[in-house]
């Protein structure tokens, strides 16, 4: 278990996929919610329903839209934890709760690389902490 710093709140359960570079949502992922950016490592894997695990992401103001449409979709990432704040990823959540009604927690903690990869992740983000767990036994 560690403690995080809440960008946006909310609670979310899933499989954690830890991407090993940057992404943008805009060009980088496509409606499914899968990676097509051609040059990242991970292209193919499917973030849909996962908790998302990054250092931060890569820009584009339009990746905002891109993910709260997702989330509208249910096709976003269930969670998103970061090494570094990203305002962009935060309003795209921000935004798909403000008009969806739908939350997407985006959390912020240094020890990200703790997380382990392909493990059944919970993410608590209320205003003023967060708690990111996983079970230590098996998936």
């Amino acid at each position: 278990m560690i403690q995080a710093r809440t960008l946006t709140p909310g609670t979310a359960v899933g499989e954690a996929i830890r991407l090993t570079a940057p992404l943008s949502f805009w060009g980088g992922t496509d409606d499914e919610g899968r990676i097509i950016d051609a040059h990242h490592p991970q292209c193919g894997e499917v973030l849909a329903g996962r908790v998302l695990v990054m250092e931060s992401g890569r820009g584009s103001s339009s990746a905002s839209s891109v993910l709260a449409e997702q989330i509208r979709a249910s096709t976003a990432p269930a969670a998103i934890i970061l090494a570094r704040p990203d305002t962009i990823i935060a309003l795209g959540a921000l935004v798909a709760q403000e008009l969806y009604g739908l939350t997407t927690p985006v959390v912020v903690t240094a020890s990200y690389t703790e997380i382990p990869d392909g493990r059944r992740v919970q993410v608590h983000a209320n205003p003023d902490r967060a708690i990111v767990s996983w079970s230590t036994f098996g998936q």
